[in-house]
């Protein structure tokens, strides 16, 4: 589809895009399409490949790949990613949060908080914001992950258990944990371009199309789009025919990403 029908819905994540461009230069291959949902007025928003999509557009790319999934249907759940802070110093990064105007630090838990930070030797703090809508809470969770995304290295995981992050991320000394969202919020942050931060919503889709393998050069041509779809549906016929794809219906780990 044309790249600009294409809505993201967080800022990309310049420590994974950057490398993400340099690759997509010379790749001769196009492997993990993002996920998108349709929206009113032929939009598409952005579920999951922020950074494949901006890569693209900085290299001008005219169209995308993508695979399409139906946010309401049962093949799509929405969570939340964590954030593993490290490379930098807990002290620093707490009085970095503090210079935010309209932020509030508070010790303890407190789920009405935008934001929650577990440091490794054991402090919690609940991050309040003066936010009254959407997209001033995502504003300000854009300013709260800016400060350790500049200064700091930024993991992203789904596990919640303490000890075992802190076995796995031998540097990592916060955890920032974030609050849910619902499909409505993602699709309004795309449309008013109120984005999250990088890194926060985590769509689980069932039925992924990953390592397609699909030429870059039908992607970079000049040709139009019924032209590239028509390649497309040539080149998935010859998949089957040949019995090249395969479908896995159990949880997978992948270790080439």
């Amino acid at each position: 589809m044309e790249i600009d029908e294409v809505l993201p819905h967080e800022k990309s994540d310049i420590q994974r895009s950057q490398p993400l461009i340099e690759r997509l230069k010379d790749a001769e291959l196009y492997k993990n399409p993002p996920m998108v949902a349709a929206v009113a007025g032929g939009k598409y928003v952005l579920m999951d490949g922020s950074n494949r999509h901006i890569s693209m557009k900085s290299l001008g790319f005219r169209h995308i790949l993508v695979q399409v999934a139906d946010y309401e249907s049962e093949f799509v759940e929405l969570g939340v990613w964590q954030h593993i802070v490290s490379d930098w110093d807990s002290q620093q990064l707490l009085y970095e949060l503090k210079q935010i105007d309209q932020i509030e630090m508070r010790a303890g838990w407190d789920a009405s908080a935008v934001a929650q930070i577990l440091l490794r030797d054991g402090p919690v703090y609940a991050i309040h914001a003066a936010a009254d809508s959407l997209p001033e809470r995502n504003r300000m969770l854009r300013q709260v992950v800016s400060i350790y995304h500049q200064n700091a290295t930024l993991y992203r995981t789904p596990l919640v258990d303490p000890a075992q992050i802190w076995s796995l991320f031998p540097t990592g000394f916060a955890l920032v944990m974030f609050p849910l969202y619902q499909p409505p919020d993602i699709v309004e942050a795309a449309l008013q371009r109120a984005f999250l931060p990088p890194g926060v919503s985590r769509h689980i889709i069932h039925g992924r199309a990953l390592n397609l393998n699909y030429p870059m050069k039908f992607l970079r041509e000049e040709s139009s789009l019924q032209t590239k779809n028509a390649q497309l549906q040539a080149w998935l016929q010859r998949q089957y025919a040949e019995r090249s794809v395969r479908f896995y219906a159990e949880a997978t780990y992948q270790f080439d990403e």
